[in-house]
């Protein structure tokens, strides 16, 4: 294991996740048991100052079209649990070679209002990695430093309506991509969890 891989693992021991799944609004409570399962990879890149790679979605998707993402989606009957779904998902999306990822682990689940329960897995690839977006799926893809996603100052609290109700999410100060609902959820949650990875660094 990498040396950052191995600091993220540690990280991650230290700071125990609770075993109950992340409402993304606690007025949705949703029926855990009718949620879809789904899994996205977050994958760490190994560089002097590690970077986070995330993808666009195309604008003609259905769901979130045009919506910064973690490569993820729904889990198909044949993958063996979250990990091997996340890795299925990320070489599909982008290219990205399964054996080419280090698993750090997967984290707490995330129940979500458009019926789906995440499971995020972080993972570690190698810098300067050729990848291929799918076309009809992903419009781009970017890296945002690891360091700028976990910083507390870069968690902005937002507010909108949505069908009569006032939902609060969180958005991620960045200046060339919207960062924001599930995906920016998903960071703030494992944030205090990988800060001290970059901790052990320095």
């Amino acid at each position: 294991m990498s040396p950052l891989a191995e600091r993220l693992r540690r990280s991650l021991e230290a700071n125990p996740d609770e075993a109950k799944p992340l409402v993304q609004h606690p007025t949705l409570n949703p029926d855990i048991s009718r949620l879809t399962p789904a899994a996205v990879l977050v994958p760490i890149i190994d560089a002097p100052e590690p970077r986070v790679l995330l993808t666009v979605r195309h604008e003609a998707l259905r769901a979130h079209a045009g919506q910064v993402a973690f490569p993820g989606g729904r889990l198909d009957p044949e993958d063996d649990g979250p990990v091997a779904g996340a890795l299925r998902e990320a070489w599909e999306e982008i290219g990205l070679p399964p054996e080419k990822v280090e698993i750090v682990g997967p984290t707490r689940s995330h129940a979500t209002g458009s019926g789906y329960l995440i499971t995020p897995v972080v993972g570690v690839i190698p810098n300067g990695l050729p990848l291929h977006p799918h076309e009809a799926e992903v419009a781009g893809i970017f890296e945002v430093p690891l360091g700028h996603l976990l910083a507390e100052a870069n968690h902005l609290r937002r507010s909108a309506m949505f069908e009569g109700t006032t939902r609060h999410y969180f958005e991620i100060d960045w200046p060339h991509q919207r960062i924001w609902g599930v995906t920016a959820g998903l960071i703030v949650h494992l944030a205090p969890r990988l800060r001290a990875a970059l901790e052990a660094a320095e």
